[in-house]
């Protein structure tokens, strides 16, 4: 008898735990997509690729929560084989981030604009190397699964 109540309890654990996994599509909240001007240090959290104008190579970027300034991103660029620190932040839809080779000083900065309904996932700008004033377009695309 105690067995029969145990795989009666068993079967309707699963049962409910498979129904409660489902959703309903009609009152699911759907997440829309923010406005450039919407996006929020939350969105730039992830792996981005970087394409420069000009360049075949490119630059993997990989942006986390600041831990010391709340609306702020901090992150590490590997480009060439080489690492980088970044630090910034967005406001308005338009991207700063400080890019330094040492962690001391800073190398290069990016401006950009969030592309309008990107959904926050792509932004355009411009890159600048301190050391000599070089810059380049550059195209920055938040990768799948981020």
């Amino acid at each position: 008898m105690k067995r029969r109540n145990a795989l009666f309890l068993i079967a309707t654990s699963a049962l409910s735990f498979w129904a409660w996994g489902q959703t309903d599509s009609k009152t699911s909240p759907v997440t829309p997509c923010p406005a450039s001007s919407e996006v929020s240090h939350w969105h730039l959290y992830g792996l981005w690729r970087a394409e420069f104008e000009g360049l075949s190579q490119g630059a993997t970027l990989l942006l986390e929560k600041h831990p010391e300034l709340t609306e702020s991103v901090r992150g590490t660029l590997r480009r060439d084989g080489a690492e980088a620190l970044l630090a910034g932040d967005v406001d308005q839809g338009e991207l700063n981030l400080d890019e330094s080779l040492d962690g001391l000083s800073i190398s290069a900065t990016w401006t950009g604009q969030v592309v309008e309904s990107s959904c926050g996932k792509e932004i355009r700008g411009t890159w600048q190397r301190a050391a000599d004033s070089t810059t380049g377009r550059f195209v920055l695309r938040k990768q799948p699964g981020w």
